[in-house]
């Protein structure tokens, strides 16, 4: 199996809490046989739009081949003023047109796909980002098994705390293991079926 995770960290460079647990998820998945891949969308060249391919050196076609390649699209993203980050907004507005063509009484290139959701934060704010996310989800055609959420609400995630890598993943492995391999499980069930 494969899980495309697209993370929606802002931090071009420096400790990202969001890129850690992406990393910390994704090692796990590795040992269930599941190979993970972590796209940092703050890299690439994704223009606004709301088509897959707005040329003029975008870079999303090439992301939109790796997602419909996988089995699991995780997306994984900060929590900003009670929101999921610009950069998953971004990627949501992209997949806009296959959201048209299901409109259109097409199938969805995402049929029998899995989604998940990975959360960092400081305060409340990850159930309005799930609803939202799982409504997308639902709208293009993946399937959100229970417990497909890893959310992790901590106040040294906190804007200008600098917690480092060895501590974050000390809390992740401590707090929020069986959380991760819980969400793995299900999506492994789940892609059974």
């Amino acid at each position: 199996m494969k899980a495309t995770i697209l993370l929606g960290t802002l931090k071009k460079s420096g400790l990202s809490n969001t890129e850690t647990l992406c990393e910390f998820l994704a090692q796990r998945m590795q040992l269930q046989g599941i190979q993970a891949e972590l796209v940092r969308l703050v890299e690439h060249e994704i223009p606004p739009g709301t088509y897959s391919d707005m040329g003029g050196g975008d870079e999303w076609p090439q992301i939109l081949e790796m997602v419909l390649a996988s089995d699991i699209l995780v997306f994984a993203t900060p929590i900003w003023w009670d929101n999921h980050s610009s950069l998953i907004q971004r990627v949501i507005e992209r997949l806009d047109e296959l959201h048209d063509k299901i409109l259109q009484g097409e199938s969805s290139a995402l049929d029998g796909k899995l989604g998940a959701i990975v959360i960092t934060g400081d305060s409340d704010g990850a159930q309005h980002i799930i609803g939202n996310l799982c409504n997308f989800f639902n709208a293009i055609g993946l399937l959100i098994p229970p417990y497909a959420t890893l959310s992790v609400l901590w106040e040294r995630q906190a804007k200008g705390k600098h917690p480092t890598k060895e501590e974050l993943l000390q809390k992740y492995e401590a707090d929020y293991g069986e959380a991760a391999d819980r969400l793995i499980g299900q999506l492994l069930d789940h892609a059974r079926r």
